[in-house]
């Protein structure tokens, strides 16, 4: 499965424990990356200071299901 176009779940729900570029602490659940683009793309995707976390996410339907809101959804039931 590919990353659905405008849904960025994973770059909001998903809390990152290492440091992003200007995120030193990382990101806790619920705090939209700052580097999440108007349009849900990630600015960093591709770049080698890209979290691992991130880089190792792999779009699935178990975790991103139909929709934006359904991902939210089951992203935030998995991080309770």
């Amino acid at each position: 499965m590919d990353c659905r176009e405008n849904c960025g779940a994973c770059c909001i729900v998903v809390s990152i424990s290492s440091p992003i570029p200007g995120m030193p602490d990382g990101k806790p659940a619920g705090v939209r990356c700052i580097h999440l683009l108007e349009d849900y793309r990630c600015a960093l995707y591709g770049n080698p200071s890209r979290p691992k976390v991130c880089s190792y996410f792999q779009a699935e339907e178990e975790f991103c299901g139909t929709n934006r809101e359904e991902a939210m959804k089951i992203l935030w039931s998995l991080s309770e």
